[in-house]
């Protein structure tokens, strides 16, 4: 995925892969006062969770998805 990034490319996909990781954790576990989920932080959780398993399969793992 990030090819500019020559012999780097694994600690950037690193990098990036705990930063999803992150996003992915705060945004499906986040809870209000009142114990309610919120939608956004469903939405951009679930997206970042997508990023992060395209990212770990194409890029750290060597998985072909057609």
């Amino acid at each position: 995925m990030f090819e500019f990034a020559g012999e780097l490319e694994p600690f950037v996909n690193t990098v990036f892969l705990v930063a999803t990781a992150a996003v992915t954790w705060h945004g499906i576990r986040f809870r209000d006062k009142d114990d309610n989920s919120d939608f956004v932080h469903l939405l951009f959780g679930c997206i970042a969770a997508v990023f992060f398993i395209l990212v770990l399969l194409q890029d750290v793992l060597g998985v072909k998805i057609t």
